[in-house]
């Protein structure tokens, strides 16, 4: 996988090989950070990624501008790579990585972030507990975005927090804010 743009434009970010890791495609990592850059500015911001395998899209995030990313990934394997790639490209002074359960780590002390990037398995089983304790716990900033992706089987229309979804592939990504939505336009 390729860095797409920023300081580290081009440069690989590494996968572990024989890990059931599915990192998020160059094009679904294109069109997230065209979405947020359209809308937001990337510098000096916080970043979690959970569920980081690769930490590919927090890398990426810090590549444009991110000033600090905590990658949160129960495989250590996955977590020793991250470290191996944040050091090869020079930004492991901008990295770190926790080895642990994610809804562990949502347990703890929340820490407000402006961008939280979150890749579950496309089967894991405790969903919407999670969206819960991004939005509600602390870990959200009040203007930042969690941005997750999922599969066919979650539909997030419905949520008030979610105002933004998008098909790439199989591959949706939705993107939820800390406040609901206002959906009411006659204000």
């Amino acid at each position: 996988m390729r860095i797409i743009t920023g300081k580290l434009k081009g440069r690989q970010v590494r996968t572990t090989k024989g890990q059931q890791v599915r990192p998020t495609t160059d094009r679904t990592k294109e069109s997230i950070f065209n979405v947020i850059e359209a809308r937001l500015y990337m510098d000096g911001s916080m970043v979690l990624d959970l569920f980081a395998g690769s930490g590919n899209l927090g890398i990426e995030a810090i590549s444009r501008g991110s000033k600090h990313l905590i990658a949160v990934d129960k495989n250590p394997t996955n977590i020793k790579q991250i470290d191996k790639n944040a050091e090869r490209l020079g930004i492991d002074h901008q990295v770190r990585t926790v080895c642990t359960d994610v809804l562990q780590y949502l347990d703890g002390m929340p820490i407000p972030h402006h961008f939280i990037f979150c890749d579950p398995p496309y089967q894991y089983p405790q969903v919407d507990e999670l969206i819960d304790k991004v939005l509600n716990e602390g870990w959200l900033a009040d203007s930042g975005w969690f941005i997750f992706e999922h599969d066919i089987r979650h539909d997030f229309d419905d949520h008030p927090n979610c105002f933004f979804t998008k098909r790439y592939g199989r591959t949706y990504v939705s993107i939820f804010q800390k406040h609901p939505v206002d959906s009411d336009t006659d204000s």
